[in-house]
Protein backbone atom coordinates (compact mmCIF):
# COMPACT_ATOMS: atom_id res chain seq x y z
CA UNK A 1 0.00 0.00 0.00
CA UNK A 2 3.09 2.44 0.81
CA UNK A 3 4.05 1.69 -2.87
CA UNK A 4 0.81 2.23 -4.30
CA UNK A 5 0.67 5.42 -2.35
CA UNK A 6 4.12 6.93 -3.20
CA UNK A 7 3.78 6.00 -7.32
CA UNK A 8 0.21 7.87 -7.38
CA UNK A 9 1.89 10.53 -5.69
CA UNK A 10 4.58 10.81 -7.49
CA UNK A 11 2.55 10.74 -10.78
CA UNK A 12 0.55 14.09 -9.09
CA UNK A 13 3.57 15.65 -8.65
CA UNK A 14 4.77 15.21 -11.52
CA UNK A 15 2.11 16.24 -13.29
CA UNK A 16 2.04 19.57 -11.36
CA UNK A 17 5.55 20.40 -12.42
CA UNK A 18 5.04 19.43 -16.67
CA UNK A 19 1.63 22.30 -16.11
CA UNK A 20 2.13 25.20 -18.61
CA UNK A 21 2.08 28.61 -17.24
CA UNK A 22 -1.58 29.56 -18.41
CA UNK A 23 -2.86 26.62 -17.06
CA UNK A 24 -0.77 27.45 -13.80
CA UNK A 25 -2.23 31.24 -13.83
CA UNK A 26 -5.61 29.57 -14.25
CA UNK A 27 -5.19 27.32 -11.31
CA UNK A 28 -4.36 30.07 -8.68
CA UNK A 29 -7.98 31.77 -10.13
CA UNK A 30 -9.76 28.61 -9.63
CA UNK A 31 -8.15 28.66 -6.24
CA UNK A 32 -8.88 32.17 -5.20
CA UNK A 33 -12.15 31.14 -6.27
CA UNK A 34 -12.57 27.59 -5.56
CA UNK A 35 -16.65 27.49 -5.92
CA UNK A 36 -16.74 29.34 -9.82
CA UNK A 37 -19.20 26.86 -10.90
CA UNK A 38 -21.38 27.64 -8.45
CA UNK A 39 -22.41 31.08 -9.30
CA UNK A 40 -25.43 32.48 -11.13
CA UNK A 41 -24.72 33.02 -14.99
CA UNK A 42 -22.99 29.66 -15.63
CA UNK A 43 -24.43 28.12 -18.84
CA UNK A 44 -23.47 25.07 -20.73
CA UNK A 45 -24.07 23.50 -23.76
CA UNK A 46 -23.55 19.79 -24.34
CA UNK A 47 -22.45 18.80 -28.18
CA UNK A 48 -20.70 16.04 -30.18
CA UNK A 49 -17.92 18.12 -31.59
CA UNK A 50 -18.39 16.27 -35.01
CA UNK A 51 -22.26 16.82 -34.84
CA UNK A 52 -21.61 20.55 -34.02
CA UNK A 53 -19.09 21.53 -36.75
CA UNK A 54 -17.18 18.62 -38.59
CA UNK A 55 -13.59 18.94 -36.35
CA UNK A 56 -11.87 20.70 -32.96
CA UNK A 57 -10.68 23.34 -35.50
CA UNK A 58 -14.12 23.62 -36.62
CA UNK A 59 -15.82 23.90 -33.01
CA UNK A 60 -13.32 26.73 -32.71
CA UNK A 61 -14.47 28.38 -35.78
CA UNK A 62 -17.86 28.83 -33.86
CA UNK A 63 -17.39 29.91 -31.01
CA UNK A 64 -19.21 33.00 -32.00
CA UNK A 65 -22.25 31.43 -32.08
CA UNK A 66 -22.34 29.80 -28.27
CA UNK A 67 -20.85 33.24 -27.08
CA UNK A 68 -24.17 34.75 -28.76
CA UNK A 69 -26.34 32.15 -26.62
CA UNK A 70 -24.26 33.34 -23.85
CA UNK A 71 -22.67 29.78 -23.36
CA UNK A 72 -19.85 29.68 -20.01
CA UNK A 73 -19.46 25.83 -19.98
CA UNK A 74 -18.99 23.82 -23.53
CA UNK A 75 -19.01 20.00 -22.95
CA UNK A 76 -17.72 17.99 -25.60
CA UNK A 77 -19.16 14.33 -25.90
CA UNK A 78 -16.44 11.93 -26.02
CA UNK A 79 -13.74 12.79 -28.56
CA UNK A 80 -10.73 10.50 -27.23
CA UNK A 81 -10.00 7.93 -29.78
CA UNK A 82 -12.92 5.43 -29.96
CA UNK A 83 -12.45 1.79 -31.79
CA UNK A 84 -13.58 1.66 -35.70
CA UNK A 85 -16.76 0.16 -36.17
CA UNK A 86 -19.42 0.61 -33.31
CA UNK A 87 -18.36 1.97 -30.55
CA UNK A 88 -21.05 3.14 -28.67
CA UNK A 89 -21.19 6.88 -29.18
CA UNK A 90 -17.62 6.90 -28.76
CA UNK A 91 -17.48 5.38 -25.33
CA UNK A 92 -15.33 2.50 -26.43
CA UNK A 93 -12.11 4.43 -25.88
CA UNK A 94 -9.06 2.93 -27.88
CA UNK A 95 -6.65 5.23 -26.30
CA UNK A 96 -6.71 7.87 -23.47
CA UNK A 97 -4.03 10.05 -24.65
CA UNK A 98 -5.54 10.79 -28.54
CA UNK A 99 -8.33 12.40 -30.10
CA UNK A 100 -10.42 10.67 -32.52
CA UNK A 101 -8.26 11.06 -35.70
CA UNK A 102 -11.71 12.35 -37.50
CA UNK A 103 -11.76 15.41 -35.14
CA UNK A 104 -8.54 16.46 -35.38
CA UNK A 105 -5.19 16.36 -32.76
CA UNK A 106 -4.67 16.64 -28.95
CA UNK A 107 -2.97 19.80 -30.43
CA UNK A 108 -6.01 20.82 -31.64
CA UNK A 109 -8.05 20.06 -28.37
CA UNK A 110 -5.26 21.66 -26.58
CA UNK A 111 -5.56 24.97 -29.03
CA UNK A 112 -9.52 24.84 -28.63
CA UNK A 113 -9.53 24.72 -25.06
CA UNK A 114 -7.19 27.78 -25.06
CA UNK A 115 -9.64 29.83 -27.59
CA UNK A 116 -12.29 28.66 -25.11
CA UNK A 117 -10.58 30.32 -21.94
CA UNK A 118 -9.69 33.26 -24.00
CA UNK A 119 -13.86 33.47 -24.63
CA UNK A 120 -14.69 33.42 -21.29
CA UNK A 121 -15.75 29.53 -21.21
CA UNK A 122 -14.37 26.14 -19.49
CA UNK A 123 -13.95 22.89 -21.50
CA UNK A 124 -15.83 19.96 -20.17
CA UNK A 125 -14.45 16.31 -21.99
CA UNK A 126 -15.70 12.98 -21.02
CA UNK A 127 -13.22 10.01 -19.46
CA UNK A 128 -14.94 6.53 -19.85
CA UNK A 129 -13.60 4.95 -16.02
CA UNK A 130 -15.56 1.62 -15.98
CA UNK A 131 -14.08 0.61 -19.28
CA UNK A 132 -12.14 0.52 -22.74
CA UNK A 133 -12.99 -0.24 -25.89
CA UNK A 134 -11.06 -4.24 -26.86
CA UNK A 135 -8.96 -2.19 -29.18
CA UNK A 136 -7.12 -0.35 -26.42
CA UNK A 137 -3.31 -1.53 -25.85
CA UNK A 138 -3.78 -2.63 -22.45
CA UNK A 139 -6.86 -5.39 -23.79
CA UNK A 140 -4.67 -5.87 -26.93
CA UNK A 141 -1.93 -6.93 -24.59
CA UNK A 142 -4.11 -9.34 -23.04
CA UNK A 143 -5.15 -11.05 -26.12
CA UNK A 144 -2.29 -11.41 -26.86
CA UNK A 145 -1.55 -13.59 -23.74
CA UNK A 146 0.29 -10.91 -21.41
CA UNK A 147 -0.89 -11.70 -17.61
CA UNK A 148 -0.47 -8.53 -16.49
CA UNK A 149 -2.59 -6.71 -18.98
CA UNK A 150 -5.04 -9.61 -18.58
CA UNK A 151 -5.49 -8.72 -15.10
CA UNK A 152 -6.64 -5.33 -16.07
CA UNK A 153 -10.04 -6.78 -16.81
CA UNK A 154 -12.56 -9.18 -15.05
CA UNK A 155 -11.51 -12.57 -16.96
CA UNK A 156 -12.70 -15.67 -16.22
CA UNK A 157 -11.85 -19.28 -17.42
CA UNK A 158 -15.74 -20.77 -17.64
CA UNK A 159 -18.91 -19.75 -16.95
CA UNK A 160 -19.34 -20.29 -12.92
CA UNK A 161 -18.74 -16.98 -11.65
CA UNK A 162 -20.57 -15.08 -14.39
CA UNK A 163 -23.47 -17.15 -13.70
CA UNK A 164 -23.83 -16.22 -10.08
CA UNK A 165 -23.00 -12.43 -10.84
CA UNK A 166 -25.49 -12.69 -13.37
CA UNK A 167 -28.33 -13.54 -10.95
CA UNK A 168 -28.15 -9.62 -9.25
CA UNK A 169 -27.04 -7.87 -12.00
CA UNK A 170 -29.47 -5.79 -14.79
CA UNK A 171 -28.93 -5.58 -18.41
CA UNK A 172 -28.40 -2.10 -19.40
CA UNK A 173 -28.50 -2.68 -23.49
CA UNK A 174 -31.06 -5.98 -23.14
CA UNK A 175 -32.01 -5.34 -26.84
CA UNK A 176 -28.59 -5.56 -28.76
CA UNK A 177 -25.93 -6.32 -25.82
CA UNK A 178 -27.77 -9.05 -23.41
CA UNK A 179 -26.08 -10.33 -20.13
CA UNK A 180 -22.97 -9.04 -18.60
CA UNK A 181 -20.43 -11.30 -20.19
CA UNK A 182 -19.19 -12.05 -23.42
CA UNK A 183 -16.71 -15.01 -24.29
CA UNK A 184 -13.73 -14.40 -26.00
CA UNK A 185 -11.95 -16.87 -28.32
CA UNK A 186 -8.52 -15.90 -28.24
CA UNK A 187 -8.44 -16.22 -24.46
CA UNK A 188 -10.80 -19.03 -24.21
CA UNK A 189 -12.03 -17.07 -21.55
CA UNK A 190 -15.40 -14.73 -20.46
CA UNK A 191 -14.76 -10.89 -20.00
CA UNK A 192 -16.65 -8.61 -18.20
CA UNK A 193 -18.60 -6.57 -20.50
CA UNK A 194 -21.29 -4.61 -18.93
CA UNK A 195 -22.47 -2.74 -21.55
CA UNK A 196 -21.69 -3.87 -25.38
CA UNK A 197 -18.96 -6.95 -26.07
CA UNK A 198 -16.03 -4.77 -27.07
CA UNK A 199 -16.31 -2.46 -24.11
CA UNK A 200 -14.04 -4.44 -21.73
CA UNK A 201 -14.61 -3.59 -17.34
CA UNK A 202 -11.73 -2.84 -15.47
CA UNK A 203 -10.53 -4.43 -12.75
CA UNK A 204 -10.11 -1.78 -9.95
CA UNK A 205 -9.55 -4.26 -7.36
CA UNK A 206 -5.99 -4.78 -9.19
CA UNK A 207 -4.09 -1.30 -8.16
CA UNK A 208 -2.25 -0.99 -11.56
CA UNK A 209 -5.36 -0.37 -13.09
CA UNK A 210 -5.96 2.76 -10.62
CA UNK A 211 -2.23 4.00 -11.38
CA UNK A 212 -2.58 3.84 -15.20
CA UNK A 213 -6.40 5.26 -15.02
CA UNK A 214 -4.96 8.21 -12.67
CA UNK A 215 -1.90 9.07 -15.60
CA UNK A 216 -4.84 9.16 -18.07
CA UNK A 217 -6.41 11.50 -15.94
CA UNK A 218 -3.64 13.88 -15.21
CA UNK A 219 -2.30 14.00 -18.68
CA UNK A 220 -5.89 15.48 -20.22
CA UNK A 221 -5.82 17.83 -16.78
CA UNK A 222 -2.51 19.36 -18.75
CA UNK A 223 -4.50 19.94 -21.71
CA UNK A 224 -6.56 22.56 -20.64
CA UNK A 225 -9.54 20.87 -19.52
CA UNK A 226 -11.49 21.82 -16.96
CA UNK A 227 -14.15 19.34 -15.87
CA UNK A 228 -13.83 16.02 -16.32
CA UNK A 229 -17.20 14.21 -16.93
CA UNK A 230 -16.62 10.67 -15.16
CA UNK A 231 -18.78 8.24 -16.97
CA UNK A 232 -20.16 4.99 -15.58
CA UNK A 233 -18.85 5.57 -12.77
CA UNK A 234 -21.36 3.45 -10.36
CA UNK A 235 -20.16 -0.16 -12.30
CA UNK A 236 -16.21 0.86 -10.83
CA UNK A 237 -16.56 -2.03 -8.18
CA UNK A 238 -17.99 -5.79 -8.38
CA UNK A 239 -18.93 -7.45 -5.53
CA UNK A 240 -20.99 -11.07 -5.57
CA UNK A 241 -24.74 -10.64 -4.31
CA UNK A 242 -24.82 -6.93 -5.71
CA UNK A 243 -26.16 -5.55 -8.55
CA UNK A 244 -22.33 -4.26 -8.87
CA UNK A 245 -23.58 -0.93 -8.88
CA UNK A 246 -22.98 2.61 -5.86
CA UNK A 247 -20.52 -0.04 -4.03
CA UNK A 248 -18.36 1.66 -1.17
CA UNK A 249 -15.43 1.34 -3.39
CA UNK A 250 -16.40 3.45 -6.40
CA UNK A 251 -16.85 6.05 -3.82
CA UNK A 252 -13.33 5.73 -2.66
CA UNK A 253 -11.71 4.92 -6.19
CA UNK A 254 -13.28 8.59 -7.28
CA UNK A 255 -11.78 10.35 -4.42
CA UNK A 256 -8.90 9.65 -4.59
CA UNK A 257 -8.47 10.24 -8.21
CA UNK A 258 -10.42 13.72 -7.29
CA UNK A 259 -7.26 14.15 -4.60
CA UNK A 260 -4.40 13.13 -7.00
CA UNK A 261 -5.90 16.09 -9.41
CA UNK A 262 -6.87 18.73 -6.65
CA UNK A 263 -3.03 18.29 -6.12
CA UNK A 264 -1.83 18.46 -9.48
CA UNK A 265 -4.39 20.71 -11.43
CA UNK A 266 -6.65 22.64 -8.84
CA UNK A 267 -8.52 24.44 -12.04
CA UNK A 268 -9.87 21.23 -12.62
CA UNK A 269 -13.19 19.74 -11.67
CA UNK A 270 -15.05 16.57 -11.97
CA UNK A 271 -18.55 16.03 -13.12
CA UNK A 272 -20.39 12.08 -11.75
CA UNK A 273 -22.17 10.74 -14.94
CA UNK A 274 -24.12 8.53 -12.17
CA UNK A 275 -27.74 7.79 -13.59
CA UNK A 276 -28.76 6.16 -10.43
CA UNK A 277 -31.56 6.61 -7.67
CA UNK A 278 -31.92 9.97 -6.38
CA UNK A 279 -31.09 8.55 -2.56
CA UNK A 280 -27.66 7.63 -3.67
CA UNK A 281 -26.81 10.31 -6.19
CA UNK A 282 -25.73 12.52 -3.64
CA UNK A 283 -22.93 10.56 -2.44
CA UNK A 284 -21.28 11.27 -5.61
CA UNK A 285 -21.45 14.43 -4.65
CA UNK A 286 -19.54 13.34 -1.29
CA UNK A 287 -22.61 13.51 0.64
CA UNK A 288 -22.02 10.59 2.97
CA UNK A 289 -22.17 10.02 6.52
CA UNK A 290 -18.87 11.53 6.69
CA UNK A 291 -18.52 13.68 4.10
CA UNK A 292 -15.83 13.62 1.46
CA UNK A 293 -14.49 15.18 -1.46
CA UNK A 294 -15.78 13.40 -4.80
CA UNK A 295 -17.30 15.40 -7.25
CA UNK A 296 -17.83 18.59 -7.93
CA UNK A 297 -20.84 18.31 -10.40
CA UNK A 298 -23.93 15.93 -11.03
CA UNK A 299 -26.64 15.40 -13.17
CA UNK A 300 -29.48 16.42 -11.75
CA UNK A 301 -31.36 13.13 -13.49
CA UNK A 302 -34.03 13.54 -10.77
CA UNK A 303 -35.66 17.04 -11.74
CA UNK A 304 -34.99 15.85 -15.84
CA UNK A 305 -37.20 12.78 -15.59
CA UNK A 306 -39.73 15.27 -13.36
CA UNK A 307 -40.17 17.54 -15.93
CA UNK A 308 -41.17 15.29 -18.68
CA UNK A 309 -43.52 13.20 -16.19
CA UNK A 310 -44.86 16.05 -15.36
CA UNK A 311 -45.40 17.94 -18.88
CA UNK A 312 -47.79 14.49 -20.34
CA UNK A 313 -49.49 14.19 -17.18
CA UNK A 314 -50.41 18.17 -16.69
CA UNK A 315 -49.47 17.45 -12.94
CA UNK A 316 -47.14 18.92 -10.47
CA UNK A 317 -47.61 17.34 -7.72
CA UNK A 318 -45.32 14.29 -8.26
CA UNK A 319 -42.51 16.78 -9.04
CA UNK A 320 -43.05 18.27 -5.95
CA UNK A 321 -42.80 15.45 -3.91
CA UNK A 322 -40.10 13.73 -5.36
CA UNK A 323 -37.70 17.02 -5.29
CA UNK A 324 -39.11 17.56 -1.63
CA UNK A 325 -37.63 14.17 -0.04
CA UNK A 326 -34.40 14.67 -2.32
CA UNK A 327 -31.22 15.00 -0.17
CA UNK A 328 -29.54 18.39 -0.04
CA UNK A 329 -26.64 18.45 -1.82
CA UNK A 330 -23.12 19.17 -0.04
CA UNK A 331 -22.34 23.30 -0.15
CA UNK A 332 -19.17 23.22 -2.38
CA UNK A 333 -21.22 21.15 -4.82
CA UNK A 334 -23.95 21.53 -7.82
CA UNK A 335 -26.29 19.89 -9.94
CA UNK A 336 -26.31 19.73 -13.80
CA UNK A 337 -30.23 21.13 -14.64
CA UNK A 338 -30.63 19.67 -17.84
CA UNK A 339 -34.11 18.82 -19.99
CA UNK A 340 -32.49 16.59 -22.40
CA UNK A 341 -28.99 15.16 -23.18
CA UNK A 342 -27.23 12.72 -25.72
CA UNK A 343 -28.89 9.35 -23.82
CA UNK A 344 -32.38 7.95 -23.80
CA UNK A 345 -34.51 8.78 -21.05
CA UNK A 346 -35.09 6.46 -18.16
CA UNK A 347 -38.23 7.01 -16.33
CA UNK A 348 -36.80 7.22 -13.03
CA UNK A 349 -39.94 7.52 -11.21
CA UNK A 350 -40.26 5.04 -7.69
CA UNK A 351 -42.98 3.36 -6.83
CA UNK A 352 -43.21 5.28 -3.03
CA UNK A 353 -43.01 8.51 -4.97
CA UNK A 354 -45.67 7.83 -7.33
CA UNK A 355 -47.76 6.23 -4.47
CA UNK A 356 -47.34 9.58 -2.34
CA UNK A 357 -49.52 11.19 -5.35
CA UNK A 358 -52.36 8.35 -5.54
CA UNK A 359 -50.41 6.77 -8.65
CA UNK A 360 -49.37 3.18 -9.07
CA UNK A 361 -45.51 3.40 -10.18
CA UNK A 362 -45.36 1.07 -12.86
CA UNK A 363 -48.20 1.98 -14.52
CA UNK A 364 -47.55 5.70 -14.47
CA UNK A 365 -44.06 4.41 -16.14
CA UNK A 366 -46.05 2.44 -18.61
CA UNK A 367 -47.45 5.54 -19.16
CA UNK A 368 -44.81 7.72 -19.67
CA UNK A 369 -43.55 5.32 -22.30
CA UNK A 370 -46.45 4.79 -24.04
CA UNK A 371 -46.95 9.04 -23.85
CA UNK A 372 -43.22 10.03 -25.44
CA UNK A 373 -43.75 6.37 -27.86
CA UNK A 374 -46.69 8.50 -29.38
CA UNK A 375 -48.78 5.44 -28.64
CA UNK A 376 -50.64 6.52 -25.71
CA UNK A 377 -53.95 8.52 -27.44
CA UNK A 378 -53.83 12.03 -27.65
CA UNK A 379 -50.25 12.07 -26.92
CA UNK A 380 -48.55 15.57 -28.88
CA UNK A 381 -44.69 13.54 -28.61
CA UNK A 382 -42.87 11.82 -31.82
CA UNK A 383 -40.35 10.15 -29.84
CA UNK A 384 -39.38 6.34 -29.88
CA UNK A 385 -39.00 3.31 -27.56
CA UNK A 386 -35.11 2.16 -26.45
CA UNK A 387 -34.08 -0.85 -25.32
CA UNK A 388 -37.89 -2.73 -24.49
CA UNK A 389 -37.64 -5.12 -21.79
CA UNK A 390 -40.89 -6.64 -21.57
CA UNK A 391 -39.40 -9.19 -18.93
CA UNK A 392 -39.26 -6.31 -16.37
CA UNK A 393 -41.70 -4.14 -18.34
CA UNK A 394 -38.99 -1.13 -18.22
CA UNK A 395 -38.53 0.88 -21.68
CA UNK A 396 -36.68 3.97 -22.27
CA UNK A 397 -37.53 6.80 -24.42
CA UNK A 398 -35.22 8.35 -27.90
CA UNK A 399 -36.06 11.94 -29.42
CA UNK A 400 -34.95 15.15 -29.31
CA UNK A 401 -36.57 17.27 -27.13
CA UNK A 402 -38.83 19.34 -29.59
CA UNK A 403 -40.16 16.08 -31.31
CA UNK A 404 -41.39 15.27 -27.11
CA UNK A 405 -42.50 18.40 -26.94
CA UNK A 406 -45.03 17.74 -30.46
CA UNK A 407 -43.05 20.60 -32.30
CA UNK A 408 -43.82 19.95 -35.96
CA UNK A 409 -43.05 22.76 -38.39
CA UNK A 410 -45.62 21.15 -40.87
CA UNK A 411 -48.81 20.71 -38.53
CA UNK A 412 -51.13 23.93 -37.68
CA UNK A 413 -50.08 26.95 -36.32
CA UNK A 414 -51.49 26.36 -33.07
CA UNK A 415 -49.89 22.92 -32.37
CA UNK A 416 -46.33 24.89 -33.48
CA UNK A 417 -47.25 27.62 -30.67
CA UNK A 418 -48.28 24.98 -27.96
CA UNK A 419 -44.97 23.03 -28.63
CA UNK A 420 -42.67 26.22 -28.36
CA UNK A 421 -44.47 26.81 -24.95
CA UNK A 422 -43.71 23.42 -23.72
CA UNK A 423 -39.93 23.11 -24.97
CA UNK A 424 -39.65 26.83 -23.32
CA UNK A 425 -41.20 25.77 -19.77
CA UNK A 426 -39.04 23.01 -19.40
CA UNK A 427 -35.86 25.06 -19.95
CA UNK A 428 -37.58 27.98 -17.91
CA UNK A 429 -37.33 25.42 -15.12
CA UNK A 430 -34.08 23.73 -15.56
CA UNK A 431 -32.73 27.34 -15.89
CA UNK A 432 -33.46 28.38 -12.36
CA UNK A 433 -34.13 25.25 -10.36
CA UNK A 434 -30.61 24.72 -8.49
CA UNK A 435 -27.05 24.26 -10.58
CA UNK A 436 -25.85 24.76 -14.12
CA UNK A 437 -28.70 24.66 -16.82
CA UNK A 438 -27.05 22.35 -19.83
CA UNK A 439 -28.19 23.26 -23.24
CA UNK A 440 -28.22 20.51 -25.46
CA UNK A 441 -27.48 21.17 -28.76
CA UNK A 442 -30.27 21.65 -31.03
CA UNK A 443 -32.65 22.82 -28.59
CA UNK A 444 -31.94 26.23 -28.76
CA UNK A 445 -33.33 25.94 -32.48
CA UNK A 446 -35.90 23.23 -32.53
CA UNK A 447 -34.77 20.66 -34.01
CA UNK A 448 -36.03 17.67 -34.62
CA UNK A 449 -36.09 13.92 -35.16
CA UNK A 450 -32.92 13.01 -37.44
CA UNK A 451 -33.22 10.11 -39.10
CA UNK A 452 -30.79 9.52 -41.30
CA UNK A 453 -29.29 7.53 -38.71
CA UNK A 454 -30.51 4.88 -40.21
CA UNK A 455 -28.35 4.58 -43.48
CA UNK A 456 -25.12 3.92 -41.54
CA UNK A 457 -24.62 0.49 -40.81
CA UNK A 458 -23.08 1.30 -37.53
CA UNK A 459 -25.51 3.88 -36.43
CA UNK A 460 -28.77 1.90 -37.39
CA UNK A 461 -29.67 0.03 -34.32
CA UNK A 462 -29.29 2.63 -32.19
CA UNK A 463 -32.12 4.81 -32.56
CA UNK A 464 -30.54 7.22 -29.57
CA UNK A 465 -29.31 8.86 -32.94
CA UNK A 466 -32.34 10.25 -33.93
CA UNK A 467 -31.97 12.61 -30.92
CA UNK A 468 -28.29 13.19 -31.92
CA UNK A 469 -28.69 15.51 -35.13
CA UNK A 470 -26.16 17.27 -37.09
CA UNK A 471 -26.46 21.09 -36.74
CA UNK A 472 -27.74 22.77 -40.02
CA UNK A 473 -25.96 26.00 -40.23
CA UNK A 474 -28.31 27.25 -42.67
CA UNK A 475 -31.23 26.39 -40.47
CA UNK A 476 -29.21 28.15 -37.46
CA UNK A 477 -29.32 31.35 -39.38
CA UNK A 478 -32.72 31.41 -38.88
CA UNK A 479 -31.83 32.63 -35.24
CA UNK A 480 -31.86 35.83 -36.87
CA UNK A 481 -34.86 35.96 -38.46
CA UNK A 482 -38.01 37.09 -36.26
CA UNK A 483 -40.84 35.15 -35.87
CA UNK A 484 -39.29 31.65 -36.57
CA UNK A 485 -39.30 28.89 -34.54
CA UNK A 486 -35.38 29.29 -34.34
CA UNK A 487 -35.75 33.00 -33.83
CA UNK A 488 -37.91 32.75 -30.94
CA UNK A 489 -36.33 29.39 -29.30
CA UNK A 490 -32.83 30.75 -29.77
CA UNK A 491 -34.22 34.61 -28.21
CA UNK A 492 -35.55 32.49 -25.58
CA UNK A 493 -32.60 30.79 -24.39
CA UNK A 494 -30.72 34.29 -24.32
CA UNK A 495 -33.37 35.86 -22.39
CA UNK A 496 -32.97 33.01 -19.53
CA UNK A 497 -29.67 33.39 -19.15
CA UNK A 498 -29.80 36.82 -19.17
CA UNK A 499 -31.70 37.02 -15.83
CA UNK A 500 -30.50 34.34 -14.22
CA UNK A 501 -26.84 35.65 -14.60
CA UNK A 502 -28.11 38.65 -12.57
CA UNK A 503 -30.15 36.73 -10.08
CA UNK A 504 -28.09 36.46 -6.27
CA UNK A 505 -30.82 34.59 -5.23
CA UNK A 506 -29.78 31.78 -7.68
CA UNK A 507 -26.26 31.25 -6.00
CA UNK A 508 -26.12 28.00 -5.16
CA UNK A 509 -25.88 28.93 -1.42
CA UNK A 510 -30.00 29.26 -1.91
CA UNK A 511 -31.23 25.84 -2.51
CA UNK A 512 -34.93 25.14 -3.80
CA UNK A 513 -37.45 24.96 -1.27
CA UNK A 514 -40.78 22.90 -3.53
CA UNK A 515 -43.90 24.13 -2.18
CA UNK A 516 -46.77 22.84 -2.01
CA UNK A 517 -49.81 25.04 -4.21
CA UNK A 518 -53.28 24.50 -4.02
CA UNK A 519 -53.91 23.59 -7.99
CA UNK A 520 -52.44 19.93 -9.32
CA UNK A 521 -51.03 21.65 -12.82
CA UNK A 522 -48.89 24.02 -10.79
CA UNK A 523 -45.38 23.23 -9.75
CA UNK A 524 -43.71 25.84 -7.75
CA UNK A 525 -40.16 26.22 -5.41
CA UNK A 526 -38.60 29.17 -3.96
CA UNK A 527 -34.85 30.06 -3.51
CA UNK A 528 -33.09 32.95 -0.99
CA UNK A 529 -30.47 33.67 1.29
CA UNK A 530 -30.85 35.35 4.86
CA UNK A 531 -30.86 38.62 4.26
CA UNK A 532 -31.18 38.97 0.16
CA UNK A 533 -33.78 39.09 -2.48
CA UNK A 534 -35.90 36.15 -2.16
CA UNK A 535 -36.84 34.04 -5.73
CA UNK A 536 -40.16 32.37 -6.87
CA UNK A 537 -40.87 30.27 -9.64
CA UNK A 538 -44.45 28.80 -10.61
CA UNK A 539 -44.71 26.53 -13.82
CA UNK A 540 -48.24 25.50 -15.40
CA UNK A 541 -47.69 22.05 -16.93
CA UNK A 542 -51.13 22.10 -18.53
CA UNK A 543 -52.53 24.20 -21.30
CA UNK A 544 -55.24 25.76 -19.82
CA UNK A 545 -54.97 28.28 -17.01
CA UNK A 546 -54.39 27.58 -13.48
CA UNK A 547 -54.01 29.29 -10.22
CA UNK A 548 -52.93 29.00 -6.67
CA UNK A 549 -53.52 30.44 -3.37
CA UNK A 550 -50.70 33.81 -2.78
CA UNK A 551 -51.13 32.88 0.79
CA UNK A 552 -49.20 29.12 -0.20
CA UNK A 553 -45.94 31.22 -1.14
CA UNK A 554 -43.38 32.33 0.60
CA UNK A 555 -44.25 36.12 -0.61
CA UNK A 556 -47.22 38.00 -2.55
CA UNK A 557 -46.45 38.38 -6.41
CA UNK A 558 -48.41 41.62 -6.39
CA UNK A 559 -46.16 43.12 -4.77
CA UNK A 560 -43.34 41.42 -6.52
CA UNK A 561 -41.32 42.23 -8.98
CA UNK A 562 -41.98 40.22 -12.91
CA UNK A 563 -38.88 38.87 -13.49
CA UNK A 564 -39.61 36.89 -16.12
CA UNK A 565 -42.63 35.16 -17.34
CA UNK A 566 -44.35 33.19 -20.85
CA UNK A 567 -45.37 34.65 -23.63
CA UNK A 568 -48.66 35.59 -21.67
CA UNK A 569 -48.31 37.66 -18.44
CA UNK A 570 -49.29 36.05 -14.97
CA UNK A 571 -52.12 37.84 -13.29
CA UNK A 572 -52.69 38.76 -9.67
CA UNK A 573 -55.68 39.28 -7.69
CA UNK A 574 -58.23 37.84 -5.28
CA UNK A 575 -55.80 35.97 -3.34
CA UNK A 576 -54.55 34.17 -5.98
CA UNK A 577 -51.66 33.68 -9.12
CA UNK A 578 -52.98 32.70 -12.37
CA UNK A 579 -50.75 31.48 -14.91
CA UNK A 580 -51.91 30.83 -18.57
CA UNK A 581 -51.63 27.51 -20.41
CA UNK A 582 -48.35 26.33 -20.31
CA UNK A 583 -46.75 29.50 -18.56
CA UNK A 584 -44.08 30.29 -15.87
CA UNK A 585 -43.10 33.07 -13.97
CA UNK A 586 -39.78 34.22 -11.92
CA UNK A 587 -40.57 36.64 -9.23
CA UNK A 588 -38.34 38.34 -6.88
CA UNK A 589 -39.01 40.24 -3.76
CA UNK A 590 -37.00 42.41 -1.49
CA UNK A 591 -38.86 43.26 1.65
CA UNK A 592 -38.96 47.40 1.34
CA UNK A 593 -39.15 46.99 -2.42
CA UNK A 594 -41.34 48.29 -4.85
CA UNK A 595 -43.15 45.96 -7.07
CA UNK A 596 -42.60 46.03 -10.67
CA UNK A 597 -41.79 44.08 -13.87
CA UNK A 598 -38.61 42.89 -15.10
CA UNK A 599 -37.28 43.02 -18.46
Amino acid sequence: MAALRATLLGAALRSRAERSPELRERDAGRLADPTWFQHPGQIGYVCYADRFAGTLTGVADHLDYLVELGVTYLHLMPLLAPRPGPNDGGYAVADYGAVDPRLGTIDDLANLAGALHRSGMSLCIDVVVNHTAREHPWAQRALAGDPAARAFYHVFDDRALPDRYEQTLREVFPAFAPGNFTFVPEMGAWVWTTFNDYQWDLNYGNPAVLVAMAEAILNLCNIGVDVLRLDAVPFLWKRLDTDCENQPEAHWIVELLRSLVAMAAPAVAFKAEAIVPPEQLVQYLGGHEVPRHECDIAYHNQLMVMLWSSLASRDGRLITHALSRMRHRPPATTWMTYVRCHDDIGWAVSDEDAAAVGWDGWSHRNFLTEFYAGEFPGSFAHGARFQDNPAIGDSRISGTAASLCGLDPAGDPAGVETAIRRLVLLYAVAFCYDGIPLVYMGDELGLRNDLHYLDDPDRAADNRWMHRPAMPWEVAERRHRPGTIEARLFGWMQRLGTVQRRLAALDAAAPPEPLAVDDPHLFAFTRSRPGEERFLAVANFSEEAASCSTAALPFDPGEATLLLGGDESPAVGGGRLTLPGLGFAWYGFTPGSAAGTGP
